[in-house]
């Protein structure tokens, strides 16, 4: 198990807790069109809406939930996708 509590290490870690949630999924989109398959995503943000509005703007079955975890002491939530096929040209 890696520092995060996780069982997959991210290849790539966004940290959006700053960040407005139209601006977080458009970077977020950015950092997928760049990965490989199988390379894992790791979000971090404040928002608990972030999961769902992770899958409204993904190509279906482009990208597999690993893990989610809500961590009190930093009031955030840690998300793991796994990119599971190229999905933009």
């Amino acid at each position: 198990m890696n520092p995060t509590g996780f069982k997959h290490k991210a290849d790539y870690v966004l940290d959006f807790r700053e960040t407005l949630t139209p601006l977080a999924l458009l970077k977020m989109t950015q950092v997928l069109r760049e990965m490989k398959t199988n390379q894992i995503l790791e979000i971090i943000a404040y928002d608990p809406d972030t999961r769902t509005d992770l899958f409204k703007v993904l190509p279906p079955s482009s990208c597999e939930l690993l893990d989610m975890e809500f961590n009190e002491k930093a009031d955030c939530y840690r998300i793991q996708l796994k990119k599971i096929r190229h999905f933009w040209p």
